[in-house]
């Protein structure tokens, strides 16, 4: 992807380390901004349609503090019932009109390949915000951002990268996107541990393999897992064909902080996409780790807003004119770490 501004941003597929390394760039110069300790009217009159047809918490409202940051205003769509397509309406025809009313379309729908469909009859850029079980390369490319952040803190870097992947690696649309980034860098050790009934689907062991990485798959953490990254994903529970059948999986991956000293070295980075099942019969990630600095999961959320703040500039094509229109704040508060 060499040019990002009026194009849409639909998978992980379009990026190449260049395009990485550029909206990483652009992502670590909106830091001020996101503290709040600087503000810019770079996209003052712009307009983001936020249309958010499954539920979301983290991204929807990201996606939203991310164009305000840069000056923006926000118009919301929630639920399929709340829209027209309840009514029969196509993607397309939303599209056209809805496209209309803004500068740029933040999606996410429960359907694969629906964000590609809707950007199909959008006049204007589009931005997948998670497109069912198949994609989420917001989130994927804040992954890696945080990944990056954290290896270098240690010393490290993404090349020679060892990550454990554990959970719902099946429906996990977090994992696959970010697998197909990380094929990009060299030399990475894919661990993949889940049941077989929820282990990663081929094309990603296929694109895993082509590029010559390092794989091991297995249902169960056994003995030391050298991992840099460990990576704990949410049982997808929507995406299930019953109810009955996705509390057969809740709870086989719990992590504590007896099983990460166990298991992980004690420099081990522990991510989740979020939201993590705090549920008893879940407790995916134990509330016991909230107090260990290699938790990461909330300064993911944080990195997430960067991320998107530098794909607005980038696909309007303002990444250079955001200082121009910088100001002072009003109002300030100290977002240090």
């Amino acid at each position: 992807m060499s040019q990002f501004t009026g194009n849409h941003i639909l998978s992980v597929n379009q990026f190449d380390r260049d395009a990485i390394e550029k909206v990483f760039a652009v992502a670590h110069s909106m830091e001020p901004y996101a503290r709040r300790q600087k503000r810019t009217t770079v996209l003052d009159g712009a307009i983001l349609g936020n249309l958010f047809f499954e539920p979301s918490t983290r991204t929807r409202v990201s996606f939203g503090t991310a164009f305000n940051l840069l000056g923006g205003e926000v118009r919301e769509t929630t639920g399929m019932s709340n829209s027209a397509l309840a009514k029969g309406e196509s993607l397309y025809d939303t599209a056209r009109v809805l496209s209309g009313y803004s500068d740029i379309i933040a999606m996410r729908h429960p359907q694969a390949g629906s964000v590609a469909e809707f950007a199909e009859g959008s006049r204007v850029p589009v931005i997948n915000g998670g497109d069912g079980a198949n994609e989420h390369p917001t989130q994927a490319l804040l992954d890696l951002f945080t990944i990056k952040r954290e290896l270098e803190y240690n010393g490290k870097g993404i090349d020679g990268l060892h990550i454990a992947m554990i959970g719902d690696l099946r429906y996990g649309r977090t994992v696959h996107s970010l697998s197909k980034l990380l094929c990009l860098f060299d030399n990475i050790h894919f661990t993949l541990i889940a049941p077989a009934e929820l282990a990663m689907p081929d094309y990603i062991i296929d694109a895993i393999e082509n590029a010559g990485h390092k794989l091991t798959i297995t249902d169960h953490i056994d003995g030391r897992v050298e991992a840099d990254i460990c990576y704990q994903t949410r049982i997808q529970e929507e995406r299930f064909p019953s109810q009955e059948e996705a509390n057969k999986y809740r709870g086989r991956f719990r992590l504590n902080q007896t099983i990460y000293t166990k298991h992980f070295q004690s420099k081990t980075v522990i991510m989740h996409p979020l939201p993590r099942d705090s549920r008893m019969e879940a407790n995916e990630l134990d509330n016991d780790l909230n107090s260990n600095p290699n938790l990461a999961i909330f300064r993911q959320t944080d990195n997430g807003v960067l991320v998107r703040m530098a794909l607005f500039a980038l696909t309007l094509g303002v990444e250079d004119l955001v200082a121009k229109y910088e100001r002072d704040v009003v109002w300030y508060t100290n977002k240090s770490q």
